[in-house]
């Protein structure tokens, strides 16, 4: 082995097929990449996303080697294995006599120290690369609020649509408004057929089988000869086509509705695609921008294209942004001191509630649940609830295929669960089951009444939503986008103001038999 090889690490978020560092092999580089416990099992995953992952990284590794590159992969049933990135990297860098070790820089706070310590204490040279992933850097953020307590994504989502001239007319914005969230937010009603959810039927079953003889704890469901998720650069790009040509024409009006057996309604459920650095964000908006500029196939109109856009030029950079600038503190904060722990049916779905029924069922079938679903019903009840947010993280982490810490917690501890205190969010994202009703057709199955809320029929997110409110009034009431609900809290009759908070502990109470 030559003196001056250079050992690489690739993560398993890192499948970047166009990154600079795979441009052209060469003889003295080796690329590591390994399957380890240290990953499965610092939260409990659903079986789905590990074996996306490590199908995923797999192809990636042996489009690695047919393009000519060096690789050394480690499987998790490897002998070898040590089952930690450290230990794997320093036997392999003895064993290839490496003058040199580098890696990407990863997006999740505790592998960025983990490697940076291992580099001071490694006795070679080391040295770190971007992923050349985001369209931002990890101090975009930061610097945009400087000195502010709050950070506000819109402000952040013009400013990058001014610096990378995205959907902007004449210096201002296309359509003549920044945002067209207000036509967003429509009931599903029947109008467009919703096209059966697009799936790739890789077969797994070599992972799954490797998972359960080396006894990785996971839960869900998976059909390991039809895995449905992309796991190659070529398939994802074919799920970006078809979202584009069939989806995305219906995506801004429906985008935040529900619906009973639909689990993708018209999402493009891209997420897993770009968290693994497969598809690059920019490529993502340049293709929608230019299929709604096109002259073939179903309109596109603004508010689908923005409202699209908006979740990932903005939202998507947004979160991240947050990530970097207030970790590690971010993943302790608790603003309610919320400590209830988290019901045993988010790991089953069996709850008489529709609404949660369904959306805890089809994360646990499919991995994965729009926004909309994480947000106001699952994340919403959550909060209702009082469960400790470490619980919610916890779950949130690993049951969606898509969910890696950086994009995750910002989501789930922010803006679901307001724990951050308002860091991300202006107000917390708390609902009656008059939303739900209004956004989904759940209530219309459900053995809970949407219209009551005292009594044993009364649908559990009435009650909870006033208890909460008024668990927390000290903190909230003036708050502008909550005082109302304070007034008409003070304007309710005694009686039923009693019943509310009677029915409130009854499911506190028995919150696991709900």
């Amino acid at each position: 082995m030559a003196k001056d090889t250079i050992l690489r690490l690739i993560l398993g978020d890192q499948l970047n097929l166009r990154h600079s560092w795979l441009h052209k092999p060469r003889k003295n580089v080796l690329y590591v990449m390994m399957e380890v416990r240290q990953e499965t099992d610092y939260v409990q995953h659903h079986i789905q996303k590990v074996a996306g992952f490590f199908a995923a990284m797999r192809r990636f590794a042996e489009a690695l080697v047919q393009q000519g590159h060096r690789v050394c992969y480690l499987r998790l049933d490897d002998p070898e294995n040590t089952q930690e990135i450290e230990g794997n990297l320093k036997w392999i860098l003895r064993r290839e006599k490496a003058a040199r070790f580098e890696y990407l820089l990863p997006d999740e706070y505790r592998l960025d120290r983990q490697l940076a310590a291992l580099c001071e204490r490694l006795p070679v040279s080391t040295g770190a690369a971007d992923t050349e992933h985001f369209i931002t850097g990890r101090e975009e953020v930061e610097r945009c609020f400087q000195g502010k307590k709050r950070y506000l994504m819109e402000s952040f989502y013009r400013r990058m649509r001014k610096r990378h001239d995205i959907l902007l007319e004449d210096g201002g914005p296309a359509g003549g408004k920044w945002n067209y969230d207000q036509r967003n937010r429509s009931r599903y009603d029947g109008a467009v057929k919703i096209p059966p959810p697009m799936r790739f039927e890789n077969d797994v079953h070599e992972i799954v089988e490797m998972l359960e003889r080396c006894g990785v704890a996971t839960f869900g469901a998976i059909d390991p000869g039809r895995f449905l998720w992309p796991v190659t650069r070529d398939q994802a790009l074919s799920q970006l086509d078809e979202f584009l040509q069939v989806r995305l024409p219906h995506f801004g009006i429906y985008q935040d509705a529900m619906a009973a057996g639909e689990w993708s309604m018209f999402h493009s459920r891209l997420s897993f695609a770009l968290n693994t650095k497969m598809l690059h964000p920019m490529e993502v908006i340049r293709a929608a921008v230019a299929r709604a500029e096109g002259s073939s196939g179903t309109a596109v109109d603004i508010a689908a294209l923005e409202g699209f856009i908006r979740q990932i030029l903005g939202w998507r950079e947004f979160v991240r942004g947050v990530y970097w600038a207030r970790m590690p503190d971010y993943e302790s904060l608790n603003h309610f001191d919320h400590q209830a722990p988290l019901p045993g049916y988010y790991w089953t779905a069996d709850t008489r509630m529709a609404c949660m029924r369904a959306a805890i069922g089809q994360s646990l079938e499919h991995a994965y649940a729009h926004h909309i679903q994480r947000l106001m019903v699952t994340g919403n009840f959550a909060l209702l609830a009082g469960v400790h947010p470490d619980a919610v993280d916890a779950w949130y982490l690993g049951v969606y295929i898509d969910a890696v810490q950086w994009v995750e917690i910002v989501n789930t501890r922010g803006m679901s669960q307001f724990a951050d205190g308002g860091i991300v969010a202006t107000k917390p994202y708390a609902a009656s089951a008059n939303y739900i009703r209004k956004m989904s057709d759940y209530c219309t199955e459900c053995a809970y009444r949407p219209d009551q809320g005292a009594g044993e029929d009364a649908c559990p997110f009435n009650s909870l939503y006033w208890d909460f409110l008024l668990r927390h009034r000290r903190m909230l009431e003036k708050n502008p986008r909550v005082a109302m609900m304070y007034r008409t809290w003070d304007r309710m009759k005694p009686a039923k103001q009693d019943g509310l908070l009677a029915r409130a502990g009854e499911c506190k109470g028995r919150l696991e038999a709900l």
